[in-house]
């Protein structure tokens, strides 16, 4: 077992987030590891490390965010490198965690991508994951190593409880968000509603109906992502149909694929609040969205796990 006591730490950052890995190193008073990812002239990724990691606390701060499969095998190979290198311990910072949504078999013959990551992490040389609000909790137990996994909710309720809104409901805009939906009507004191909806199929939604009184209210739609936002601006409008006063909508990840812009754009919500778990390109900040950083919240953790603190209190 390695030694869990440190003589010192250092961050680390693939090309994925450099703006977030250097806003946590700041706060943490570090700069980044020197480290070059590149790629060789067929596409492969190529790493160096410029500086020594043995014996070393090393952080590696990567979202596997688009594009996916490079942002992965840079984690991958930079985890290697440093289990090559003899670094002391080695935590993949992973604000965005891909390949997540296919967690279970939901038909026959699906792969389990989020075990499949977390195998390929733990193969690389991993001792340690640290991430923010995975699609699904239960992906922690994919992991044979310990995984630190940080909430986003606090961050976005804080933000709405300082703009003073009165007569809210808290609405999860499916049944998997739920339980996150009660957490921020617990903190900001408010009901909450569901939006009952089927899928038909993949990254396509259709409202059903809403559970709970939501008519003069000012709404409030919670999620842990949004990829295409269909979800989301199909429930804003439903919502606005069915005699909402406003409606504002936040996530922790804002994947923001394909028409999501658009659909954003053109739908009933007033608001977009999301966390900078993921970079949001400027062609797609639009003035209706407001983003929040993470990055304290990531460096309080890190700096909690170098010197053995207690992560518990994050959560809260």
């Amino acid at each position: 077992m390695k030694n869990s006591v440190f003589s010192d730490y250092k961050v680390f950052a693939g090309n994925s987030h450099l703006e977030l890995a250097e806003e946590i190193a700041s706060i943490m008073g570090k700069p980044l590891g020197r480290a070059t990812v590149n790629k060789f002239s067929d596409g492969e990724i190529s790493v160096n490390l410029w500086e020594t990691v043995r014996g070393i606390d090393c952080y590696i701060v990567q979202s596997t965010c688009s594009p996916v499969n490079d942002n992965l095998m840079e984690l991958l190979i930079m985890i290697d490198a440093m289990k090559r290198a003899s670094a002391g311990r080695i935590n993949a910072v992973i604000p965005y965690y891909g390949y997540a949504r296919q967690d279970r078999k939901a038909k026959a013959r699906d792969p389990i991508t989020a075990k499949l990551v977390a195998d390929l992490l733990v193969a690389a040389g991993a001792d340690r994951v640290v991430t923010m609000d995975l699609h699904a909790a239960q992906i922690q137990g994919y992991f044979d190593i310990p995984v630190d996994h940080l909430v986003g909710m606090p961050i976005l309720s804080r933000y709405f409880a300082s703009e003073s809104l009165d007569n809210i409901v808290v609405v999860s805009p499916d049944h998997g968000s739920v339980t996150r939906a009660r957490n921020m009507a617990e903190y900001l004191n408010a009901p909450i509603a569901i939006v009952d909806k089927r899928r038909p199929e993949p990254n396509k939604s259709e409202i059903m109906n809403i559970i709970g009184d939501i008519e003069g209210k000012n709404c409030i739609l919670i999620d842990d992502m949004i990829d295409t936002a269909g979800t989301i601006t199909n429930a804003a409008n439903a919502l606005k149909d069915l005699g909402a006063t406003s409606v504002k909508a936040c996530s922790t990840h804002g994947v923001l694929s394909g028409p999501a812009i658009e659909r954003i754009q053109n739908s009933a919500i007033e608001e977009l609040v999301l966390l900078n778990t993921l970079p949001i390109p400027a062609e797609k900040k639009i003035d209706k969205m407001k983003v929040l950083s993470v990055a304290p919240l990531f460096a309080e953790a890190m700096t909690r796990i170098f010197t053995n603190g207690s992560i518990s209190k994050l959560f809260d």
